[in-house]
Formats: structure tokens, C-alpha cells, sequence
């Protein structure tokens, strides 16, 4: 009985030294228009034919009618959330010159996968850019038992691109 419980201890413990929040939104806005002013936040309605495209990149329809964006000059910063096995991810991007400069996991709330919060991981999409099949530039590499993160956050990088594509004049 003893060792059952020192068991669930410790998955407990290690649960939670690994989900929960590493940076919250404001802090990464902070971060993202470091010495300005972070601009006021504007909305991308998620329309036809944009829907199409948002279904077919995240492989399931779009929960969010519309989504929330930062742009000064070049540069704009999404956070976006995608479900990696059965809770949401939360990731920050910055795009500069319609190439990602940063992918940064804000929030992990998964058991497992939670390696992609990591730098050696997230640097694999930095000068990423959108091809003409809607594909990033360049092949991310994957982590063994962190696939559905692995892939959430190159959905949502890949959204981010085309979303950056679809604001611009």
C-alpha cells in the first residue's frame, strides 16, 4: 500500500513540474514588442474561404469564429491554441518579414509531450515560411512520445503563416 501511494506521488509531482503556464500572454506580448508600446490587439475573422484552409491545416474544423493578432510594422504576434492529445496548447508566434522569428509554448496542460517547450525543439521553426502547398519551408523534426505536440505546434505555426499571409495588403 505504502509503495502504491509514494507511486502516485510521484506521478503527481512530475505531472505537474511539467504542464501549466511557463509565460502568460502579456508577458510574451512584452516580450515579442520588447522597448514599445505592445499595439492594440486586432481581429481576424475566420470567413470562407479562410475556414477551408484553417480546417484542413488543423485536420478537424475550427472551433474559433474569429482570432486575435498584434501587428506593428512587419511584425505580427499570434496566440493561438491547438489540442495536442486531449487538452489545449498554448503557443505564441512572431512573425517578422512573413518568416516566423519565435515559437514560444505559453501553457501545456498534457501529461506527456511537453518536451516541445523547449528551445532545441521550438528554434526548429525560426526563418519557417509558407510554401505555395500551405506547408512550411522546412521540415521540423519530430520527438519520440511527443508526436501530437510535436504536431500542434506545427499546425499552429503553419496557421500563423497563413493567417500573417491572409492580413496582408
Amino acid at each position: 500500500m505504502f509503495k502504491q501511494l509514494l507511486c502516485l506521488l510521484f506521478f503527481v509531482i512530475s505531472f505537474s513540474s511539467f504542464a501549466g503556464e511557463y509565460q502568460t500572454n502579456e508577458e510574451f506580448l512584452q516580450q515579442a514588442f520588447v522597448g514599445q508600446a505592445v499595439p492594440k490587439a486586432k481581429l481576424l475573422w475566420i470567413k470562407s474561404p479562410l475556414k477551408q484552409t484553417v480546417a484542413d491545416i488543423l485536420q478537424h474544423r475550427p472551433s474559433f469564429l474569429r482570432t486575435r493578432y498584434w501587428q506593428l510594422d512587419n511584425k505580427t504576434v499570434w496566440i493561438l491554441n491547438e489540442t495536442g492529445k486531449t487538452k489545449p496548447i498554448s503557443v505564441g508566434i512572431i512573425i517578422e518579414n512573413n518568416q516566423i522569428s519565435l515559437v514560444k509554448v505559453l501553457a501545456f496542460r498534457e501529461s506527456r509531450g511537453w518536451e516541445v517547450k523547449h528551445d532545441f525543439f521550438t528554434n526548429q521553426f525560426k526563418q519557417a515560411q509558407l510554401t505555395d502547398n500551405q506547408k512550411l519551408s522546412q521540415p521540423i523534426d519530430g520527438i519520440s512520445g511527443a508526436t501530437l505536440s510535436v504536431r500542434a505546434l506545427t499546425k499552429l505555426s503553419t496557421l500563423a503563416l497563413v493567417f500573417n499571409q491572409h492580413i496582408q495588403p
